[in-house]
């Protein structure tokens, strides 16, 4: 697919836009463009995510796949004492997020660009957030799960969002072989949030 988000380089010429919305009663507004996912509106799995993510009191937080940054500048601004880390392999949604960061007068995040956890590899996160790009396929997916714990401190939580009908067996599945065990957080409108424990 030549525009995919999960494109380094999207080809598409960027038509800019603004989400406004409220998220856990607070007002956000993003900058989104073409060529990034879900550009019209923080999608319901995004949302729900959110609206259920259990953050620390303190320590790092990674949102893997960030795109325009909704997850991270969230839990940015929801508990200002965490440091947030946002990565994205698509260079526009980079931008973006940065441009989010600013828009939301957040001073405790930072995006970088890179697939997956190479960009943070010298890093180790007291909390992993992830709405996984499913459409990219599912070897990527795979591996924001499986290689989650080697970047996560003992007793971090990993949280990703997945489409029920959209290999939620299968992510289960590598969920607990990665971890030992997961849990259903929340669910709603055919999306449901996992939540695993590093042991």
């Amino acid at each position: 697919m030549v525009n995919h988000y999960f494109a380094q380089h999207p080809k598409s010429k960027p038509k800019l836009g603004l989400i406004r919305t409220y998220l856990r009663r607070r007002p956000f507004e993003f900058l989104t463009a073409s060529g990034v996912f879900s550009k019209k509106r923080v999608d319901l799995g995004t949302r729900l995510l959110i609206e259920s993510m259990i953050l620390p009191e303190k320590g790092l937080i990674l949102d893997v796949g960030c795109g325009y940054g909704a997850v991270g500048v969230s839990a940015a601004v929801f508990n200002p004492h965490l440091q947030v880390v946002m990565v994205d392999v698509n260079e526009r949604a980079v931008w973006l997020a940065k441009q989010n960061i600013q828009l939301n007068n957040v001073s405790n995040a930072e995006v970088r660009q890179g697939y997956i956890y190479e960009p943070v590899k010298d890093l180790t996160f007291n909390c992993i957030l992830s709405n996984p790009p499913v459409t990219a396929g599912m070897q990527t997916v795979k591996k924001i799960i499986t290689e989650a714990p080697v970047h996560m401190k003992v007793k971090g939580l990993f949280q990703i969002v997945v489409r029920s009908k959209i290999g939620g067996k299968r992510l289960r599945t590598l969920l607990e072989e990665a971890f030992g065990s997961t849990h259903i957080h929340a669910r709603k409108s055919g999306y449901r949030v996992f939540i695993s424990e590093k042991q």
